[in-house]
């Protein structure tokens, strides 16, 4: 895809289709996805999600692969600090706004390598069989069938108190640990792009399989058809609350790994005519057919089976990771070749998660080896020893990964693509942006996006802000807890320092002496 100015660039278009494919597609298609459309209306969820999509996800996705595709191909920078200094005629400010996007990543991809590590760490229990063989009985309640599974978590991640003797979790961290390092210290073509065009097939491979498996699952209970049927069954009732459209204005975020810096750091890596519009649309279109029809076919439509949709509501409603973590096990225990099933569906989570873990890590790589002259060995080492040493906190300390995911993974995300509008279609000019995410685009986008990203979608990002922050923020602004101020004191530290790098990098790449 050509030289360009002598950064690493994608080697094939599929590579950097199924690469960013692969960033968007997450642990959310196949864990968030189905418990949020279950609790928001069911098939009702799919309205404002839509929505969302068109007046959010789709425009803030063309202009991330826009933004990104001239900060590398005309700037030299693939990151948010660079691109912003210039977009704004060179204020120094606009920096540590872009550090920004330095930050969330970072602070995300320190935690989801460690969540990440748990998928795996489940796929081999499963493939050596060490995992609970306890048979549901007639007799037995929901909560009897579950405790086991709900226990053996726990004991896994070290809730019962023996965290901090060697651990096969802890072990199993270190070897996602390396299988990160390993593809990102390899490059963009030889690493990433090439852990995409394997991994993403089977990746696909592994869902259909899962999906088939789990149609053909019937219980007195129920079976899987009625699993599909709860979920797609409209409430409309449901779209005369808030809260769904908040949420699925949130799915839309989470889904399209929007605000993460990754889609710009990715792009950054593209020539300077290459096709943004249909690239973005297809990389949409393989996530959006990974989280609605795979990850909505999967589990909820598992649990209806075998727990009813009473009990699967309730089990949605205690979160995702009960979901994939505590009921699909059991599930699969007490099924023929549940073995073999349990151990594909975790590994299937632990390739999702691994592409989209080295898609978040990849912006700060970017970032010192355009801002600071960094070879991307060095890089890669520098940022992997750093996410090493911040991950202990959250691996050894109770409460700083959830507070991590608030701030970096929730309300920064919102916070970020906001600042990304603004810049972009505001400051660098309405018509200069569209310009830009229209250059060499095999067709031209509708007109009609032109006006929602430049006054839609911000009006939309700041309602979403808003709601978020009335329901949230206070009641995380007021826990004390020593924990919760660990983590703010890292989370804090983390930003002073991409502040301050940020600061010290000029407009050319080089370090201010």
């Amino acid at each position: 895809m050509g030289t360009g100015n002598g950064r690493e660039k994608w080697a094939t278009k599929i590579g950097l289709i199924l690469a960013m494919a692969g960033n968007a597609i997450g642990l959310g298609n196949f864990l968030r996805f189905p418990v949020q459309a279950a609790e928001n209306g069911g098939g009702a969820f799919m309205i404002p999600y839509l929505i969302a999509l068109i007046f959010i996800g789709i425009p803030l996705m063309w202009v991330e692969w826009a933004m990104g595709r001239y900060g590398g191909s005309v700037l030299g920078h693939g990151t948010t600090p660079g691109i912003f200094y210039e977009m704004t005629g060179r204020k120094r400010w606009a920096k540590i706004l872009g550090a920004i996007g330095l930050w969330i990543p970072m602070v995300v991809s320190i935690y989801y390598i460690y969540v990440e590590s748990w998928t795996l760490g489940y796929a081999i229990k499963f493939a050596i069989g060490m995992v609970p063989k306890v048979k549901a009985s007639a007799g037995s309640s929901q909560a009897e069938y579950l405790k086991p599974f709900k226990e053996f978590l726990n004991t896994y991640l070290g809730v019962n108190g023996n965290f901090f003797k060697p651990t096969f979790a802890y072990a199993v961290f270190l070897l996602t640990f390396a299988i990160n390092y390993y593809i990102l210290f390899r490059g963009v073509v030889r690493g990433i792009e090439a852990f995409a065009k394997k991994a993403m097939p089977l990746l696909y491979i592994m869902a259909v399989i899962l999906l088939v498996r789990v149609f053909l699952l019937k219980t007195p209970n129920g079976d899987a058809v009625q699993g599909l049927g709860f979920l797609w069954t409209p409430d409309f009732e449901a779209l005369k609350k808030p809260d769904v459209w908040i949420a699925a204005a949130g799915q839309v975020f989470f889904t399209l790994s929007l605000g993460f810096s990754a889609i710009v750091a990715y792009a950054s890596y593209i020539d300077r005519d290459d096709d943004i519009v249909l690239s973005g649309l297809t990389t949409t279109s393989l996530n959006e057919f990974a989280e609605v029809i795979l990850g909505g076919s999967i589990a909820i439509p598992a649990a209806v089976a075998f727990f009813g949709v009473a009990g699967t509501v309730s089990i949605a409603k205690s979160g995702a990771f009960n979901l994939g973590f505590v009921s699909l096990p059991a599930i699969f225990v007490n099924t023929p070749g549940g073995m073999f099933f349990g151990f594909l569906w975790f590994f299937l989570l632990f390739f999702a998660g691994l592409t989209s873990s080295i898609a978040i890590t990849q912006p700060f790589i970017t970032f010192l080896q355009d801002d600071f002259g960094f070879s991307r060995k060095k890089a890669v080492t520098f940022t992997m020893l750093l996410i090493f040493v911040v991950v202990q906190f959250v691996i050894f300390i109770p409460g700083v990964l959830d507070e991590m995911d608030f701030w970096a993974g929730t309300i920064g995300l919102v916070v970020f693509a906001l600042i990304e509008i603004v810049i972009f279609f505001w400051i660098f000019g309405a018509d200069r942006a569209w310009e830009e995410m229209n250059r060499g685009g095999v067709f031209g986008i509708p007109r009609f996006f032109y006006y929602i990203t430049k006054y839609i979608t911000p009006v939309f990002l700041g309602i979403l802000l808003a709601v978020w922050g009335i329901q949230y923020i206070p009641k995380f602004i007021a826990n004390f807890k020593w924990q919760v101020l660990l983590a703010r004191g890292i989370m804090t530290a983390l930003f002073a320092l991409f502040a301050y790098m940020a600061l010290k990098s000029n407009s050319k790449g080089e370090v201010h002496k």
